[in-house]
């Protein structure tokens, strides 16, 4: 039986799905992105390959989910949960749409047949995912992009969204946020070197910058959250 890999990349408690514009009969439909193994190809190489060309970022496989689900008589489908590296972000070229879905919106998509007995085991390790629930602030993108670069060079998931002010319109100065998985003792270090602060998100675990949250309260002076205890599953 020839191998077909698929792989669940997950980010802040999210997988990202893709959405198929061929052949005519699955346009439309959502799957985990991947194709065939080659001959002489390991499975994680296939897959790394795979997600570079479809997706055009690098992404690092993590571990192998259980069971195999049958594509046809020749191939069958094994999924890889994976972690985008380097700091790209997927820039679908043959799917027309990407979306991160949370544990609870994984139905809200039309799944192709074979990935969907992967979706049970998929929510399971999104609902697992340690978070801080904390973002680091700073004012300058640059120094954003710098805490995200160390966060990622440290082996984290880091990525930058920009932050609102509460009572501020849009063509105020905002500040930029850092969100990542990373342990709030190294956040603590990276708001010390970038002359930033640490907000706690309101919603439970982090966010992938889509999700609205209330708008940042900017305090009079830089602030610290400390003793917050550790991170815990959601």
């Amino acid at each position: 039986m020839k191998q077909v890999v698929g792989a669940a990349i997950v980010r802040g408690g999210k997988v990202l799905a893709t959405r198929r514009t061929t052949p005519p009969e699955l346009a439309g439909r959502w799957e985990l992105p991947g194709g065939k193994v080659e001959p002489g190809e390991s499975p994680s190489d296939a897959l790394e390959r795979e997600i570079a060309e479809e997706l055009d970022c690098t992404v690092e496989v993590t571990g192998w989910l259980s069971g195999t689900t049958r594509i046809s008589d020749t191939h069958e489908l094994r999924v890889a949960t994976a972690r985008l590296r380097g700091g790209g972000e997927p820039d679908p070229t043959e799917h027309d749409q990407v979306r991160w879905l949370g544990p609870d919106e994984l139905g809200d998509v039309d799944w192709l047949e074979p990935d969907r007995p992967f979706l049970g085991e998929i929510e399971h390790v999104l609902r697992a995912t340690p978070g801080t629930g904390l973002r680091v602030i700073v004012f300058e993108e640059d120094d954003a992009e710098a805490v995200a670069a160390r966060l990622r060079a440290e082996g984290y998931d880091a990525w930058v969204v920009r932050e609102r002010l509460a009572g501020e319109d849009d063509d105020e100065d905002h500040p930029w946020a850092v969100l990542s998985d990373a342990p709030e003792m190294l956040l603590e270090l990276l708001v010390d070197e970038h002359d930033g602060w640490l907000d706690r998100e309101e919603q439970t675990g982090p966010a992938g910058g889509s999700t609205a949250r209330s708008p940042l309260e900017l305090p009079t002076q830089p602030r610290r959250i400390k003793n917050l205890g550790s991170p815990h599953d959601r």
